[in-house]
């Protein structure tokens, strides 16, 4: 079968863009902003359980992909101030639509997990998965 030009570049792409989007940071991010425009504190404090760290990451990439501006008032101390771009806007419909299908189906998904480990835990304690580690000698 013949190649299709731009096809791998597209799904590359595409790939790339929904990590982005898709990990739950930014998804939570998005879903904030999209509310009101947040200082990073404030953020930090509303989405909790994300690290200082992990919440200027995700920012610096959104605001990279043109989902987030970031906007510095020159006063003492400085005051920054997070908003979604109108290409960020048009991602709220689809994560809205997301969260609303996880919060009506949450409870059909984890009685299928139960499910799911009480079928296979007779054949993992029979048959343990293989534990290899980088560098384990065989």
């Amino acid at each position: 079968m013949k190649p299709i030009p731009g096809r791998s570049e597209t799904c590359n792409a595409m790939a790339d863009i929904l990590n982005r989007i898709g990990d739950k940071w930014s998804v939570m991010i998005v879903g904030y902003l999209g509310r009101k425009t947040m200082r990073f504190n404030e953020l930090r404090h509303t989405i909790g359980g994300i690290s200082q760290r992990m919440l200027t990451l995700t920012l610096r990439n959104l605001e990279r992909d043109g989902l987030v501006t970031r906007t510095v008032y020159p006063e003492i101390p400085p005051r920054v101030e997070y908003q979604l771009t109108e290409l960020g806007r048009s991602l709220e419909q689809p994560i809205s639509a997301l969260w609303a299908w996880a919060e009506e189906h949450q409870g059909e998904v984890q009685r299928a997990r139960i499910e799911y480990d009480r079928e296979h835990a007779d054949a993992e304690e029979q048959h343990p998965p293989e534990r290899r580690y980088a560098g384990a000698v065989r």
